[in-house]
């Protein structure tokens, strides 16, 4: 089995990235999920604050790689030539990535701030917002836990900056590339 990872900024296109390859046949394991998890089971509200304090949580109590150790029983548990991991936030989840899935390939995908933020006010999420601070708070959360290391080490980079359909073409000519057709 081929892994391959998606990592980027709040809102660069993630979820998009893994909607189309769900489109292709592709299972997608999605790191925020494990989060999602966390936060109901403690009871509490589905916010931005809230995923955010959950993940900083695992992270200090397990390793900056903790939300990637929860991922690996699920992704193991797949069978099928190729998998997607949503989410990845850090260097250190690349790290574990890497080291226990031969091939492992980091796909980084860019977009500009702007960009960003107008996705955020539409898409409607629980832990979304509209402002720009608070974008700018994410991001700099997310940018301690590695995440700017690790799109520096993406084997691959895809812009967002246009269309979606421009940015679909893109990702499905991609996966071609790694070996899965549509």
């Amino acid at each position: 089995m081929k892994v391959i990872g998606v990592v980027g900024l709040p809102a660069s296109g993630k979820g998009e990235f893994s909607k189309i390859a769900a489109d292709t046949g592709i299972p997608v394991v999605v790191m925020g999920d494990r989060i999602r998890e966390a936060v109901k089971a403690a009871g509490l509200e589905p916010t931005d604050e809230n995923f955010g304090m959950m993940a900083n949580n695992l992270r200090t109590e397990r390793g900056m790689d903790a939300v990637a150790q929860l991922c690996i029983p699920e992704i193991r548990l797949v069978s099928a030539p190729l998998v997607l991991v949503d989410g990845i936030r850090g260097d250190a989840e690349v790290e574990l990535f890497r080291r226990t899935f031969e091939g492992f390939t980091l796909i980084g995908i860019e977009s500009s701030f702007e960009n960003r933020l107008s996705r955020i006010a539409t898409r409607a999420r629980s832990d979304d917002f509209s402002s720009a601070d608070a974008l700018h708070n994410r991001d700099e959360r997310e940018l301690r836990w590695g995440l700017g290391n690790a799109l520096r080490t993406a084997n691959v980079t895809i812009r967002n900056e246009d269309t979606l359909e421009a940015f679909s073409t893109a990702v499905r000519n991609l996966l071609a590339t790694l070996g899965r057709e549509r």
